[in-house]
This record gives C-alpha cells, structure tokens and sequence, in this order.
C-alpha cells in the first residue's frame, strides 16, 4: 500500500482474515492501544520501528514488518517494557497476546493488507 491512512482494513496471514486498525498518523500511533483493555483483530502501525507497553493494560504481541509486510521478528510483550528498534522494520503490528501464533505469523511469513 502505497498512501497510509487511519482507518480500518483486513489483515491477510496466508489462512486467515483479520479485522485491522491502522494508524499512520502521529496522532494515531502515539495514542495505539493505551487505555484499551483488548483488541479484537490487529493493529498496524505505520511508519514504525519500534514500541513500548508503558501504561498498557495487557500484554500484547508484537510483528514488526519490512517495507514488503514480510515479518521480521515476533515477540510478547508484557505492560512496561520499552522494545527496541529492529533493523529493516517499517511496519509495526500490534495484537493481544498469543494471537499472533494462532494466526501462523512468525519470521518470513508475507502478510496482505485490503482496506475495507
């Protein structure tokens, strides 16, 4: 996807279909998950690099992505860490613990993104 906007979209992981929020606005990707307490589907942050949990209320899984969606590197992340910025990452891809490996999401998958 060449022009990034907030909004709502559809998550492809090869098996499954995914319900997406995207945030590529400052605005945004600053607020993500905070004050939230789930997330049903994912959410895309964009440009990104990296993430911290600070003030978050449950652990979350994160993808971060190059700029094809190819993943990169999945980790969890429990509420108050500071992640650090992975090489090559572009795309960031935030969801609720465990949810990623349901999904089949791990390094070298490529995921697709259609705007709804």
């Amino acid at each position: 996807m060449a022009n990034w906007q907030d909004g709502t979209a559809t998550l492809h992981t090869g098996t499954t279909a995914v319900p997406l929020e995207i945030a590529a606005s400052y605005r945004a990707r600053t607020r993500g998950l905070l004050r939230r307490t789930g997330i049903a589907g994912a959410l895309l942050l964009t440009p990104a690099a990296s993430v911290h949990t600070f003030r978050m209320r449950f652990a979350i899984d994160v993808a971060y992505l190059d700029r094809n969606l190819r993943v990169l590197a999945v980790v969890t992340m429990p509420p108050g860490r500071l992640g650090l910025p992975r090489p090559r990452s572009r795309h960031v891809l935030e969801a609720a613990a465990g949810a990623m490996a349901g999904w089949g999401l791990r390094p070298g998958v490529a995921v697709r993104v259609d705007r709804s």
